[in-house]
């Protein structure tokens, strides 16, 4: 379809070719089409190449690309994607493929964003509520994030993940749950740094003592003031941590009831860590999956490329401490 500017339709061009054949020259065409000469040849050209249909608009792309990205290689970027669901840094470090052509590729294809995908089950869902202003602070430790993460425990020898829904389907009935762990992290808002334990609860003495273990944690990687602490509303955050922020001169900010993506940065990093910690492989026991997190974590802050920080990881947006 012509643009709106264009001077000339599928009818004036076929005007200059009923025109030449008439015996205009074709200065005189081009003086009262308003085109140029060379505009006038080119249509003249064509149709005399391909008729009627050579005055039809087509697409301007070249038809050879040289720097065009290999089929093989777009296979393998769209493979890779559909079956990690990773973003388009990590997926480019993977292939080789610049991530600007990773972004194309999966455009092209159709594949959705991964906004758009369950993380657990790869299906396409409707996007969830996001922050209408998105930020970030300026500096790290000027603002963390802390939240708790809930995980139905691993029975010995596997749940459904590891040996199938049939085969556990039989025993439902005749024990008990295995419980649950709790996952306690804190994500620090400029650099993404987190830090993570699985504990036996959630209560408030708990949450004190992971809090003053992560101020080490932060410490030891350079953040050596936290300023502000965001959680939700619980009451183990709200009076338990009352009296280690004073300790540590934090100021507690709590997050409106019922509007978790007020601490979205934490509650993004417990869906990674699901996707890519939990979730990621068939644990077979509830101590296997435990003794995983350390190694992943050090992988998420170290080596692990985060798109809001220019696909570099958390640990570049900090100072060395040796």
């Amino acid at each position: 379809m012509s643009h709106r500017n264009a001077r000339l339709t599928v009818h004036g061009r076929l005007l200059i070719v009923q025109r030449a054949r008439s015996g205009w020259k074709q200065a005189h065409i081009a003086a009262a089409m308003g085109v140029s000469r060379r505009c006038v040849k080119r249509w003249l050209d064509r149709y005399r190449a391909e008729g009627e249909a050579g005055l039809h608009d087509r697409s301007s792309r070249p038809h050879r690309v040289a720097n065009r990205t290999p089929d093989t290689k777009a296979a393998a970027v769209i493979a890779i994607r559909k079956k990690e669901r990773i973003g388009r840094d990590e997926v480019a470090a993977r292939t080789g493929v610049p991530a600007r052509t990773v972004s194309r590729i999966i455009a092209r294809s159709g594949w959705p964003p991964l906004a758009d995908l369950d993380p657990m089950t790869g299906e396409r869902i409707r996007a969830s509520k996001t922050t209408a202003v998105r930020y970030e602070r300026e500096r790290p430790g000027e603002l963390v994030h802390m939240d708790v993460k809930k995980l139905g425990r691993i029975p010995d020898g596997g749940g459904w993940r590891a040996r199938g829904r049939d085969s556990t389907q039989t025993e439902k009935n005749k024990r008990a749950g295995a419980g649950y762990d709790y996952v306690h992290s804190v994500v620090d808002d400029h650099s993404r740094l987190a830090y993570s334990e699985v504990l036996p609860d959630e209560k408030g003495p708990t949450c004190a003592a992971f809090f003053e273990r992560a101020i080490g944690y932060f410490a030891a990687h350079g953040i050596r003031r936290i300023e502000r602490l965001i959680t939700d509303n619980a009451w183990a955050y709200r009076y338990s941590l009352r009296d280690l922020c004073a300790t540590h001169d934090i100021r507690q900010k709590f997050i409106k009831p019922h509007c978790p993506w007020q601490n979205g940065k934490v509650e993004r990093f417990n869906r990674t860590l699901q996707t890519e910690w939990a979730y990621r492989q068939p644990f077979t026991s509830n101590d296997d999956r435990t003794a995983a997190l350390d190694p992943w974590l050090e992988h998420y802050n170290t080596g692990r490329r985060h798109s809001a920080l220019g696909g570099k990881p958390p640990i570049s947006r900090l100072q060395p401490t040796s």
